[in-house]
């Protein structure tokens, strides 16, 4: 091993010429031997461990180390130089050298030895008779020596190939015998409150939280026996407080090395007992953590509470001299990286400062009109949290937020402080916060004695909400930038989600989902369908799921709200009365009170308290405005006691405009498809007619979404007494337009074929109506025959195929074969000259009509064409036309993988004969 500092003599002063004071060392010819005399000279006693990665946040992790050892060994007098110290070693380990720091700490009856060790093995090792290089003090690094030199009684460095060690002492100071806190002699009704017999319950627990050891005071206090309770965790008995902002339980609170504070213990008759705690952690000779834990009622606090240092005369400067920063004074380095936590400790720290039994802190809203709770201790917290009260709660100094007030006795003012009613606080000071002389919030402690605080203490508080305020305003700055960057996130992905469906009925979930639990705990939207009807509740949604049936049937009958289109928020009373009312009853009813037996409602007594918390909390109504009219409301609630934050009011608003305008967007799409569809259900046949001695089979695929009807038709029809009519034709485009000339050219036919025309002048009428629409005429192709079934079994055809494909025969032998020839289309020229070809179709035979949209089906290059149509009817040989027409219709989906982007039209015609395959 080798040491940084020169054997054989005395050791080069490094320092220029006014520099650091001479540094404090071992003699340099004993330095290299300091493990062996450490131990020979002073007894270690105890000693703590840790590894840090070489990460940034590890640097905080150390201090917080070393912080918690000191204090729980005591040696509160020297935490501030060890912190300081190790920062600064354990930031040149893990951000400069990039290696792991390993922290070690020692006590000695003498004082402290910390060693900071990192691993960096390129790093040269001195030589002798080479100065130690320090560092200068201008540069950002490097100072860890310097300050060893001037805070640590003892120092040095340790070098061995793998690892680079440096050391410090802190020496304890003197600590004067006899008294180390003490208070004045008071009268005897001052004393605190205790009963005849103070019981102290003594519980140790193990490095697992499990109960080793419980004493007879605690077997008097909560009821169990040490039987009972032995080899059980603590967590089972504490009935811990889980204030807001602040993530220690009682699990964490069991790991700190000291903790002091109240929480609850569940005795053997299953109520509650607030008791004050005091921990702490040991080591036992094996080596082996515990916490030993001591515990009194707690109006009997004043037992184990630790007295609070009286103020110095000048905070602003240290027993050295050197400058402190008055906030950390006040709340403690390192402060809370985040605005609840920054405000929990405030609160705790103030309480402590005036030794009071309770405080708070409240932000101001951005129209300074109204303060918000934040943050509380010794106070119900889930009551108060972000619970409103007005800046101006009266007249005079005492009634207003922005000066500072002290009452004695609240009982005397009631109302006074709104925020303490039924607390059972009696006295309270209170002072503003502000920067640049704006109020920004304001800071309470609160006592249950009377007439505890004075101008004096006011003074004191005031004092520290001035360091406090500008770090609180900053953080509150920092959360609402967070929270607008957050808000404009969320309403993005609510705008997209939104945009990308037009169904009603997934509007209004999408709704009630975005809201819950991200904004409220339960919603509910109430839609209007138009300016003579009352809302309707369309869509309820708790984050409890089993709570949702419970909540739709408390606001069924809760009359709605009224639809009011003044933008913003309004606060509803009525579903929290109506779930008080309910649960008055099922309470009622629960203890018999109500006349009938009570094993008769208890079944259903536990959904109906369930669903009465659930709805308890402040609810609120935002209008769902679209178009200049009230479409709904969407309604926002709270469990019982909690309150919304106005940014979350806000947030909601925002969401509210943007749901309307998609619900009613929605509600617009499902009108004009209703209508679009029940005049395009218009253009279809009503039903294809049962005509003896021939099968009939129809598919029909109209292109384009929400389109039933397109540009193709069909229609077979009676004409006269043993004759019906078929056509399939394609009109030019899809869409609406193409389905007005389908409607002309459907019924036109129908028409102009009873009045007993052949098919050739049917044809030339329906042309000639076609150009008379003008601009809105499109040309038609068109194939239309005769079909008349014979006796023999036979069906004879007349056909006119007018730029159609050709219609399809398939013999009973196989072959397939067109049954008519092309002749001119429809629409294009008003002289036509058209003929009707004859076609007896045997039994057995199919005759396919389709339109373009299956013929020209593609793949790429590859087309589906005439040819692959007659090669897959040749396989339908002995098929019914529902199946030929099914098998057509599977052969043309599957020869694409996209969707069909042409209409397509099948009609398939068999003659069974006698006997049918």
């Amino acid at each position: 091993m080798t040491t940084g500092l020169i054997p054989g003599g005395q050791p080069p002063d490094p320092r220029p010429t006014g520099a650091l004071p001479q540094q404090r060392r071992e003699p340099a010819g004993h330095a290299a031997q300091h493990v062996e005399n450490r131990s020979r000279s002073s007894v270690i006693t105890a000693r703590a461990a840790a590894s840090f990665e070489p990460v940034g946040r590890s640097v905080a992790s150390a201090r917080s180390f070393v912080r918690d050892t000191l204090q729980g060994w005591g040696f509160a007098d020297i935490v501030d130089d060890a912190v300081v110290l190790t920062s600064e070693l354990v930031t040149n380990a893990v951000v400069h050298a990039g290696t792991s720091a390993d922290v070690l700490c020692l006590r000695s009856d003498d004082g402290v030895r910390i060693e900071v060790a990192d691993r960096y093995p390129e790093r040269e090792i001195p030589l002798q008779a080479t100065a130690v290089n320090m560092g200068s003090p201008d540069r950002e690094g490097g100072r860890g020596l310097q300050l060893c030199a001037a805070l640590a009684g003892r120092w040095g460095v340790e070098y061995i190939p793998t690892h680079k060690t440096v050391w410090f002492q802190l020496d304890l100071p003197a600590r004067v015998v006899g008294t180390r806190a003490a208070g004045p002699a008071l009268p005897s009704d001052l004393l605190p409150l205790a009963d005849s017999r103070v019981r102290v319950a003594v519980i140790q627990v193990d490095r697992t939280g499990h109960i080793a050891a419980w004493n007879e005071d605690a077997e008097d206090l909560f009821g169990y026996s040490a039987e009972q309770v032995t080899g059980k965790p603590l967590t089972d008995l504490a009935a811990w407080p889980h204030t807001p902002g602040t993530s220690t339980g009682i699990a964490e609170a069991l790991r700190l090395s000291r903790w002091e504070g109240s929480y609850g213990i569940r005795t053997s008759t299953g109520r509650v007992t607030p008791v004050y705690a005091s921990h702490l952690r040991v080591r036992d000779t094996a080596g082996e953590p515990s916490t030993v834990c001591l515990l009194v009622r707690d109006h009997e606090r004043a037992v184990l509470q630790t007295p609070l240092r009286g103020p110095a005369s000048d905070t602003s400067t240290g027993s050295e001299g050197q400058n402190t920063d008055p906030f950390e004074v006040f709340i403690g380095s390192p402060a809370p990286d985040d605005l609840d936590g920054l405000l929990q400790r405030t609160v705790e720290r103030a309480r402590d400062m005036l030794d009071g039994d309770s405080a708070f802190l409240l932000l101001a809203t951005d129209d300074e009109t109204e303060l918000e709770v934040r943050a509380s201790t010794g106070l119900p917290s889930a009551r108060q949290r972000f619970a409103r009260v007005p800046v101006e709660a009266g007249p005079g100094r005492y009634g207003s937020a922005r000066m500072p007030a002290v009452h004695d006795d609240l009982t005397a003012v009631p109302g006074a402080v709104p925020l303490l009613n039924g607390t059972g606080m009696r006295s309270v000071v209170t002072v503003p916060l502000k920067v640049e002389g704006r109020l920004t919030g304001s800071l309470g402690v609160a006592a249950e004695a009377p007439a505890r605080y004075s101008n004096e203490e006011a003074l004191r508080l005031q004092f520290a909400a001035d360091r406090i305020a500008l770090a609180v305003e900053s953080a509150r700055l920092g959360e609402l930038e967070r929270l607008r960057r957050g808000s404009l996130s969320f309403l993005v992905e609510a705008s997209d989600l939104l945009a990308g469906t037009l169904d009603r009925d997934q509007t209004l979930a999408l709704m009630a989902q975005m809201t819950v639990p991200t904004l409220a705990t339960w919603c509910a939207v109430y839609t209007i369908a138009d300016q003579a009807s009352e809302p309707y509740l369309s869509y309820v949604l708790h984050e409890d799921e089993e709570l949702i049936d419970g909540i739709k049937s408390l606001l069924s009958k809760v009359p709605a709200p009224d639809p009011v289109p003044t933008p913003g928020a309004r606060v509803w009373t009525a579903p929290g009365e109506v779930a008080h009312q309910a649960a008055l009853r099922s309470s009622m009813r629960s203890l018999g009170l109500s006349g009938s037996p009570t094993r008769q409602v208890t079944p259903g007594i536990g959904p109906t308290l369930a669903t009465a918390s659930a709805v308890g909390g402040e609810t609120v109504v935002l209008p769902l405005v679209a178009r200049n009219r009230v479409i709904g409301m969407l309604t926002l609630g709270k469990p019982t006691d909690e309150h919304f934050r106005q940014e979350i009011l806000e947030l909601a608003e925002d969401l509210s405009r943007r749901a309307a305008l998609a619900l009613d967007n929605a509600r617009l799409y499902s009108e004009r498809t209703a209508i679009s569809q029940s005049l395009q259900r218009s253009l279809l046949p009503p039903e294809l007619p049962e005509i003896d001695g021939v099968e009939v089979e129809v598919i029909y695929r109209a292109a384009g979404e929400g389109n039933e009807v397109g540009g193709d038709f069909y229609d077979v029809f009676p004409i006269r007494d043993g004759a019906y009519g078929f056509a399939i034709g394609d009109v030019c485009g899809t869409g609406p337009n193409a389905a007005a000339v389908t409607g002309l050219a459907r019924h036109a036919l129908r028409l102009l074929a009873r009045e007993g025309l052949t098919g050739p002048t049917v044809l030339e009428r329906l042309n000639s109506a076609i150009l008379d629409e003008g601009a809105r005429s499109r040309f038609l192709t068109l194939l239309y025959g005769e079909m008349r079934p014979q006796e023999d079994g036979s069906a004879e055809l007349k056909v006119v195929c007018a730029g159609h494909p050709l219609p399809l025969r398939l013999r009973q032998d196989g072959t397939v074969e067109p049954a008519a020839e092309p002749q001119p289309l429809l629409g294009v020229i008003e002289d036509l000259e058209l003929y009707e070809q004859t076609v007896t179709l045997d039994p057995g035979d199919v005759l396919l009509c389709v339109t373009d949209g299956v013929t020209e089906r593609r793949e790429g290059a590859r087309m589906l064409g005439d040819d692959g149509l007659a090669d897959v009817l040749t396989t339908c040989t002995g098929l019914t036309a529902g199946a030929v027409a099914a098998r057509i219709m599977r052969a043309v989906e599957r020869f694409a993988s996209d969707a069909p982007s042409d209409d397509m039209a099948i009609l398939a015609m068999r003659v069974p004969g006698l006997h049918k395959d």
